[in-house]
């Protein structure tokens, strides 16, 4: 299936046969109507649409330039090299690019079997996903950090690098998404989404593979760490012991998390720690005082104050509501 995409996407688009056959130059008026360079969504999709592939125009060098929308550059095949903001980087094949709407970057020509593809999504499109994932609200502290990587409302430039060559549920996705594009059904929309939303799923769970490119990235990945060690050590979590694994000094580490996440170490454990009490309190098989204990918590009294301020009722209360459900 891999081969046959390919075969279909290094065939020459009537752009990039009008750019080999005349002068190699991006024309400016078929991506937007500014006089500065930013790629408009609606000059490359329709307006009820929220997400579509496209393939990069190879052959010529692209200008510096920003969108209107967030995109992810994925290399099918071969290579790209690319400047984002002030990072040189070249991506190579498997490997994806998440950028949100703020960024510039210029993108150098590349070569007939360099397949990049470029998934162009309106920021609105992360509404529905986000939502989705909100749901699971098991990991929402790492997806909270990558929404706000990518969405927030500074109007500041970011970029996510994830080297997920070797992660085949990732290339998979990639892939399925691709051929619905290409290949499109009445299920096709539905489908977009609910493979997106898996995909935003296993990035979250492959956070290990964000590459590290500059002292924000850097930043970006001791947090992820940070929230990834959260996650999976909430019942005996420590600053102390995290800020060792991860060669920090404690206090240096604290003030890191809270000036990315807007929240202290203290308050991601306990928004974690309340979160699976919540999911456990589903369960009448489990007393209360046990859940108490499973979530990492010694003093009952405590438990239920910090409970009954998060969520507005006492855990027998929120327990009666999911047996009513």
């Amino acid at each position: 299936m891999s081969h046959d995409i390919y075969h279909r996407l290094v065939q020459e688009t009537d752009e990039e046969q009008a750019i080999l056959q005349r002068d190699k130059k991006v024309k400016k008026d078929l991506y937007t109507n500014h006089r500065d360079f930013i790629i408009q969504s609606d000059k490359l999709m329709e307006p009820h649409t929220m997400i579509m592939v496209r393939k990069h125009t190879r052959f010529v060098d692209f200008p510096k330039h920003k969108h209107d929308y967030i995109e992810m550059n994925y290399v099918f095949n071969g290579k790209l090299e690319q400047q984002v903001g002030d990072v040189p980087l070249e991506l190579q094949t498997g490997e994806l690019l998440l950028l949100n709407q703020f960024i510039e970057h210029e993108i150098k020509a590349c070569n007939r079997e360099d397949i990049i593809i470029n998934f162009i999504i309106r920021p609105q499109f992360f509404d529905y996903i986000f939502t989705y994932l909100a749901a699971d609200s098991t990991e929402h502290n790492i997806h909270d950090f990558l929404i706000n990587s990518l969405f927030e409302h500074t109007q500041k430039g970011q970029f996510l690098y994830f080297a997920v060559s070797e992660v085949t549920t990732i290339q998979t996705l990639l892939q399925k998404i691709i051929i619905e594009i290409m290949e499109p059904n009445i299920f096709s929309q539905s489908s977009i989404k609910l493979y997106m939303g898996l995909l935003m799923i296993e990035l979250i769970k492959h956070s290990d593979k964000m590459k590290r490119l500059t002292d924000t990235t850097s930043q970006q990945q001791v947090i992820m760490a940070s929230l990834k060690y959260i996650e999976e050590n909430y019942q005996h979590a420590s600053l102390y012991e995290l800020a060792d694994k991860l060669n920090q000094t404690h206090y240096g580490l604290s003030k890191k998390i809270k000036k990315v996440t807007n929240k202290t170490f203290k308050d991601l454990l306990q928004e974690k720690r309340l979160t699976v009490a919540r999911e456990l309190l589903k369960s009448e098989d489990i007393a209360i005082s046990a859940v108490v204990e499973q979530v990492g918590y010694d003093n009952v009294s405590h438990f239920y104050r910090i409970f009954k301020t998060k969520y507005g009722v006492t855990p027998k209360q929120c327990r009666e509501q999911f047996r009513q459900k």
